[in-house]
């Protein structure tokens, strides 16, 4: 039993044939354009009539469902039932062709065409159509489907040819307004457009099967574009004046007026579409471009400070995005935007930064420099030059603070600020480049050096500042942070020996005088010190640290003792003594002075105690960092005063006389005539006057006469009186030099000596070459060549007999 549809039309597939030639394969449902008839062939000859086909429809319309085996055309058989056969019967349906194909009538192409040029004339003259577009569709695809494809899309291009070539002369008239003109053209390629578009519709089964089986053929819509392109923009005249109008709204809406993006983005999307926009239009925009800010480039720097030049250079780039984004093709950008950064940056690239690069980073003018660093970010060479002038004022700006010598005593804290300053630039404004953090090391460790030892000098000096008792500037959390920031510009300086010497010196008088505002602080510096130099930098340091700590029990272990021995005539007396390593601690000159004798009987006992403990060692006494707590009566009370020994030897004298003159104390005390100076300016000429010089004046000479101060009152009980041992002298200064000196000579000697034992022979330039690369501060070729001359002296070495420029070890 089959069903067949309405729809579908019964054609026979090519298989193999019985013997009376007929196919006994599957129907194959197809369209064909073929009319066929269907006949039934029963293998058992039975033939059915078709009354007897009705006769058995009616005799099973109650019990059968009624089936539908539709006609596929007027001329086919009909069978309108199902024909009820034996069980076990053979039943064959055969579909046979017709035997005469049906044919168009004479006259359909032309009436045909002629309905379809009607309306492709009506579409182009926008007026309406008098069929519908199914008719004609049907109609185009009737034509195709009876291979006149061909002709037929042959007569639509030669229609849509004629009416293109109508229109162009609108477009050579002499005299027209450009923005006219432009708007003209634009509303005409719109309907051009809308015209093929419905033309394309009435014509889509051509456009589907006669120009996809022809690849050489173009598509309609692509046909429409280039007529339109032949006839219309490739005139020399109309794309001139296309070109021209555009390049005119373009330069007005770049010297600020508000022109018709729409018509802008239409007209170049036109030329796009077209495939001329690179050859017509960009070419001479990108030309028209480059004069432009050439010019405004060259005028602007003359005229604008480097701020406003920058974000007028900026502004221009966004402007330039914009377009882009609005009404220029996107293939125009990369060239468009090169264009403008290379007339307004890269041809002013050093006249930019010699100009204002100075002027920006010494105001910190933050947001300046990241827009000038994201503008030289995008051209060539931009961040190599801007690099390379950042570490040239970074250089020029150091020189001038660490050179003068002026400036020493607030040298540090302005290179600190300067280091953050710079730092927050390359951080905030430079977007942490590594090429710009590496400059500023680099610059920093060149003019940190310019002045010889003088900057280590003074961070040591610094450092001492903030270490001491009675800075209150700063919590631990800051003061740890300063370190921090101290170690940085500790890292740039070649002579670290210098600053050890100083670091030294300061260090010992904080501990010795009591003055260290936090062990904590101490040990997270001498920490640093040690992690940035290594072990053999700091070992003296810690083993200052260390005989603090010792001395701390040796102290208790002594008081102890003096409870058990009962000393009664020195049970008024305190004292607390440190004992130094001498390898540890600077060296301190020996001084013989006068001590009450108390004191030295007191130091006595300290001696025996001490050396009862420690056998076979030497205890030589110091007393130039010693301090003391006097109790002195005065007519307005009682009052403790903090002193240096020196201060307490001379106040002691005065227990016994009202007023002793220069040479009197200084016969009395044998204090070192420098310090005995220093030490009765404090007394009688700083803000505690506990004793009054004869005459009065800053200065204490041979004649001076100094009383004691009866009329002495302060609102403290305890006073300190001017701490003299905290301050540096000349002298101790010179002395630190002097000893830095002599243990680079030292350094030099050892250095020689080593390379020499190792090469055995080695020439002038190569044992120098070998020498910088050992010493770690900086050093003079003289002064080299002096410790070699030496060293030979001493016969260390000796020059090459044949050779005077070779030396060799001596064994």
């Amino acid at each position: 039993m089959s069903r067949l549809n309405k729809e579908q039309t019964l054609v026979p597939k090519i298989g193999e044939t019985n013997s009376s030639g007929q196919s006994e394969d599957d129907f194959d449902f197809t369209n064909n354009n073929k009319r066929l008839r269907l006949e039934l062939d029963f293998s058992d000859k039975e033939s059915i009539s078709d009354d007897s086909v009705e006769e058995t429809m009616n005799e099973n319309t109650t019990t059968e469902k009624r089936p539908n085996f539709s006609a596929i055309n007027p001329n086919c058989v009909r069978i309108p039932a199902i024909i009820n056969l034996k069980p076990g019967a053979t039943k064959k349906l055969i579909i046979k062709n017709f035997k005469s194909e049906p044919k168009l009538p004479d006259n359909y192409r032309e009436l045909t065409w002629d309905k379809l040029r009607g309306a492709v004339l009506a579409i182009q003259k926008s007026k309406s159509v008098k069929y519908s577009l199914e008719e004609l569709y049907q109609a185009v695809e009737n034509l195709c489907n009876h291979k006149m494809a061909h002709n037929i899309y042959n007569s639509l291009r030669n229609l849509t040819e004629t009416h293109i070539c109508k229109n162009i002369e609108q477009f050579l008239a002499d005299s027209m307004d450009r923005q006219i003109f432009l708007k003209k053209m634009n509303h005409w390629w719109q309907s051009h457009c809308h015209q093929m578009i419905m033309i394309r519709s009435i014509f889509l089964y051509l456009d589907r099967t006669y120009v996809l089986q022809n690849p050489s053929v173009l598509s309609i819509w692509d046909m429409g574009l280039e007529l339109f392109r032949r006839y219309i923009v490739m005139n020399p005249l109309v794309q001139t004046r296309i070109v021209e109008g555009l390049l005119m709204l373009i330069e007005k809406e770049r010297q600020g007026d508000t022109v018709d993006r729409t018509l802008l983005k239409s007209l170049l999307r036109m030329l796009s579409d077209l495939q001329i926009y690179p050859d017509a239009f960009e070419h001479k925009f990108l030309a028209a471009t480059e004069r432009l800010y050439a010019s405004e480039g060259q005028r602007l720097m003359q005229e604008l400070d480097v701020p406003e030049y920058l974000a007028h250079v900026d502004k221009r780039l966004l402007e330039e995005q914009d377009r882009v984004l609005h009404y220029l093709d996107s293939s125009t950008k990369w060239q468009l935007i090169h264009t403008v950064e290379k007339q307004l940056l890269s041809e002013h690239l050093s006249s930019i930064l010699q100009k204002g690069l100075d002027g920006l980073l010494e105001g910190n003018r933050i947001k300046d420099l990241s827009l000038l660093y994201v503008l030289f970010n995008r051209v060539r060479n931009g961040i190599v030059e801007l690099c390379l002038n950042f570490n040239s004022f970074i250089k020029k700006k150091g020189r001038t603070i660490v050179i003068d010598p002026e400036k020493d005593k607030t040298m540090v804290q302005e290179l600190l600020d300067f280091k953050d300053k710079m730092d927050n630039i390359v951080c905030t404004c430079f977007k942490k480049n590594e090429k710009f953090s590496n400059s500023l090391r680099e610059a920093f460790e060149h003019f940190i050096n310019q002045r010889a030892n003088k900057p280590a000098e003074l961070i040591a000096k610094f450092v001492d500042s903030k270490l001491r008792a009675g800075n209150k500037e700063a919590t631990e959390e800051e003061l740890e942070r300063l370190l921090d920031k101290i170690m940085v510009l500790f890292r740039f300086i070649h002579g670290k020996d210098v600053f050890e010497a100083f670091y030294k010196k300061d260090l010992a008088k904080r501990l010795l005088v009591g003055k260290s505002a936090s062990v904590d602080a101490e040990k997270s510096m001498l920490s640093k010190l040690k992690q940035e130099c290594g072990g053999g930098f700091t070992s003296k340091l810690e083993g200052m640290f260390k005989d603090m700590e010792l001395s701390k029990d040796i102290n208790i272990a002594f008081k102890q003792h003096m409870s058990n021995m009962m000393h009664r005539e020195m049970i008024n007396i305190d004292l607390t003594v440190n004992i130094l390593t001498m390898g540890y601690w600077p060296t301190y000159p020996v001084l013989d002075v006068n001590l009450p004798n108390e004191m030295v009987q007191y130091q006595n006992v300290f001696t025996k105690f001490y050396l009862s403990k420690h056998s076979g060692r030497k205890l030589q006494w110091q007393p130039t960092l010693g301090h003391c707590v006097l109790k002195a009566s005065f007519p307005q009370g009682h009052k403790e005063l903090q002193v240096s020994l020196f201060q307490a030897l001379v106040l002691l004298l005065f227990n016994n006389s009202d007023g002793l003159s220069f040479e009197e104390i200084k016969q009395a005390s044998n204090i070192e005539d420098g310090e005995l100076r220093r030490t009765l300016q404090s007394l009688a000429c700083g803000k505690a006057r506990v004793l009054l010089k004869i005459p009065r004046g800053r200065d204490v000479e041979d004649t001076d006469k100094f009383t004691f101060n009866g009329e002495f009152n302060n609102k403290y009980f305890r006073i300190k009186i001017n701490q003299i041992q905290m301050k540096e002298t000349t002298e101790e200064q010179k002395a630190t030099e002097e000893r830095v000196y002599q243990d680079r000579q030292y350094q030099i000697d050892a250095a020689i000596v080593r390379i020499m034992k190792m090469r055995k022979t080695l020439s002038h330039n190569l044992l120098i070459s070998e020498l910088y690369l050992q010493l770690k501060f900086p050093v003079k070729p003289a002064d080299l060549k002096k410790r070699i001359e030496s060293l030979i002296d001493r016969d260390y070495m000796e020059r090459d007999k044949d050779n005077p420029n070779q030396y060799n070890y001596v064994a």
